[in-house]
């Protein structure tokens, strides 16, 4: 079996994070494109072509367009079982799986665009308003899934490592600079310091040119 040709492309930190960091993980063979997003590229025809979104990640495979990372995350850890970081269809704890990777991506995931982006969905006027009601919801969310790894933990699935933990490390960097991050509980912290050890994320943070948790 002749193994897949991707091509990722990608910002540094972005959404796209969470891909490029699975393919190192589990070895697949990949070039990157870096998508200036500061300049605009993601809204250019030739990268909607691609993405008709407009965001990163795009995963090209085989010479076809794909994205939305959490789908493309769950992809990578399908396609290469031996990593070991997706339970297999007819597993029992497939479900359990599926369901933390959505309600990642749309649970908590989104949140963080009104954080960034609060003008997006109330108006400039508003903005300040957007950060003052979301930022006690992205909290809500640490609560939570502090618990739940507090009582089924180290893992999202317990003691197996998924691309879940993957993701869910992914936003808990996009927390840095928020007034209380993810690290300021104590489970996130040890999941998160357990993934940072990985020699992925060295290497991840070597490619991208990214530095420093905070």
């Amino acid at each position: 079996m002749t193994a897949s040709s991707h091509t990722l492309y990608y910002a540094p930190g972005a959404a796209s994070f969470v891909v490029h960091w699975l393919l190192l993980e589990v070895g697949a063979p990949h070039t990157l494109a870096l998508v200036d997003t500061a300049a605009g590229a993601q809204k250019r025809p030739e990268y909607l072509a691609l993405n008709p979104n407009g965001v990163v990640p795009t995963l090209v495979i085989d010479g076809a367009p794909h994205y939305e990372a959490a789908a493309l995350a769950m992809h990578l850890a399908d396609a290469y079982p031996a990593a070991g970081l997706a339970p297999a269809s007819g597993d029992a704890a497939r479900i359990d799986y599926v369901q933390w990777m959505f309600n990642l991506a749309n649970m908590v995931q989104p949140l963080f665009r009104q954080w960034w982006y609060p003008h997006e969905p109330a108006g400039e006027a508003n903005a300040d308003a957007v950060l003052a009601h979301v930022r006690p919801r992205i909290e809500a969310q640490w609560d939570r899934i502090d618990a739940h790894l507090a009582a089924h933990g180290p893992h999202l699935l317990g003691d197996r490592l998924t691309a879940a933990d993957f993701h869910l490390v992914m936003l808990m960097r996009w927390s840095r600079k928020m007034p209380k991050e993810a690290i300021a509980w104590p489970h996130l912290a040890a999941l998160a310091d357990r993934l940072k050890a990985r020699p992925s994320f060295a290497e991840l943070y070597r490619r991208e040119g990214l530095t420093g948790w905070a």
